[in-house]
């Protein structure tokens, strides 16, 4: 029992010792909670990327017309130099413009904004799906963290359209971007 009056209380070196040990603990483990998060974020957008070019093909046999999905900077038109990293439009492409050109009478079915730490880059323009009889495009977009704490990953589509989530292409070797 303490004397009446007296306080308990810890030292100023058992304070800075566990200020130093809950450093260290945290120095240790924030760098593995930084890759989680980078982690994350490639999964978020490989997920709606994958999900955008699902709906594409969708609506394209529902509308029984060609459904786009390209890069937009803007949410409202295709970017002429194919930065996927900004984003992405689906819209329903009235006069079948090849390489994705969207009018203002086109139905815009979807706009995306990516998170500005992932770097898409795609070997396609755009991606068009048509009705259940003719071919889709065909193509890669590989999903990259800026950074590089994270493993890149691709979204694969199809002839028919079906697209697939990746870690390795078709020789085996991990998918990268160029920086």
């Amino acid at each position: 029992m303490s004397p009446p009056g007296c306080q308990k209380a810890y030292s100023l070196f058992e304070l800075l010792m566990t200020l130093a040990l809950a450093a260290i603990v945290f120095g240790l483990g924030l760098p593995s909670l930084g890759a989680l998060v980078a982690d994350q974020r490639l999964r978020a957008e490989t997920d709606a990327l994958f999900h955008a070019i699902h709906r594409a093909r969708q609506e394209s046999i529902v509308r029984r017309r060609v459904v786009t999905i390209c890069a937009s900077r803007d949410g409202r038109a295709c970017d002429p130099d194919a930065d996927w990293s900004a984003g992405w439009i689906v819209f329903a492409n009235r006069d079948r413009a090849a390489l994705g050109e969207r009018r203002d009478d086109e139905t815009l079915i979807q706009a995306h904004a990516a998170d500005d730490t992932v770097l898409l880059q795609s070997n396609r323009a755009s991606f068009s799906f048509r009705s259940t009889h003719e071919r889709a495009t065909n193509g890669t977009v590989i999903v990259c963290d800026r950074r590089g704490r994270a493993v890149a990953r691709a979204v694969v589509v199809s002839y028919t359209g079906r697209p697939r989530v990746a870690r390795a292409d078709s020789r085996g070797q991990p998918y990268a971007c160029a920086h």
